[in-house]
């Protein structure tokens, strides 16, 4: 290298953008905006009117839906709604519609409260007559037929806050499910209630864990217009503790596989 001569020092050039890849990169955006608008639409509409996931909160289900379980509610069972129509109303059907069947498990929204959803089991239909004596339910001045069953299985599975009651549980045939109820001997609390008419276009609802399910016999009947489908199956089970208070015993972690895949009778 020649003596003052200056390097040439090596320049970093950005291309020029030209109009036509500017409204190439726009095309792309709008494309990609709408291809993800409808993905989210897709499955709002999935969930709207075919099917949607639940998770079960509490115990007034057991033995047949525990605390953890992962449902699949079957939202067409009674008939084809309008997307997104139960929303903020009462559903509007394209098909049907036609009622909840005595024994099906049903998800709806909370007469008290149609922010919340609720999951209990159809013991009466629109004009039917429910008594319960003694812990005996009764359908149109009949008892429901039950066999007590040994629930030790049961238990086992159940979450520990449930181990101290006194647990007597009977094989049951509602309409045409046949699951299992549980009532505690040691709770006479719930153990009658008055004979009483269900409504028209309404339901009476029971949790199968009857004297700790707070259900019809306690806010009244589900309106047709508030049942969103029919609980068909748990997809999962996995229940997490949460940190207990001064009065709780602590509770255990519990992962049920055994449970993924059963239909809900």
């Amino acid at each position: 290298m020649e003596e003052n001569q200056t390097p040439e020092v090596s320049q970093l050039v950005e291309p020029e953008i030209t109009p036509s890849q500017t409204v190439s990169r726009k095309e792309k955006f709008i494309k990609e905006v709408k291809s993800f608008t409808w993905i989210i639409l897709s499955v709002l509409i999935f969930r709207s009117v075919l099917f949607e996931p639940f998770k079960i909160p509490s115990g007034s289900m057991i033995p047949t839906l525990l605390i953890g379980d992962f449902i699949l509610v079957n939202k067409f069972s009674y008939g084809f709604k309008v997307p997104f129509s139960d929303w903020f109303s009462d559903p509007i059907y394209l098909t049907g519609p036609k009622q909840p069947e005595r024994g099906d498990v049903i998800v709806f929204k909370y007469p008290k409260d149609t922010n919340l959803n609720y999951i209990k089991r159809v013991i009466g239909l629109p004009g039917d007559t429910i008594e319960v004596i003694d812990k005996v339910v009764y359908v149109n001045n009949k008892p429901i037929e039950t066999k007590e069953v040994d629930g030790k299985k049961i238990l086992e599975d159940m979450d520990d806050r449930y181990k101290s009651y006194q647990f007597k549980f009977m094989e049951t045939k509602t309409g045409s499910a046949t699951h299992i109820t549980g009532v505690d001997l040691g709770n006479d609390y719930s153990a009658n209630y008055y004979k009483f008419t269900v409504p028209k276009d309404n339901y009476f609802v029971m949790g199968d864990n009857r004297d700790f399910s707070a259900d019809s016999r306690r806010w009244g009947t589900v309106p047709f217009g508030h049942i969103k489908g029919k609980a068909i199956a748990i997809w999962f089970s996995l229940s997490v503790p949460f940190p207990p208070s001064d009065e709780d015993e602590q509770e255990s972690f519990k992962f049920r596989p055994w449970r993924i895949g059963t239909i809900i009778d």
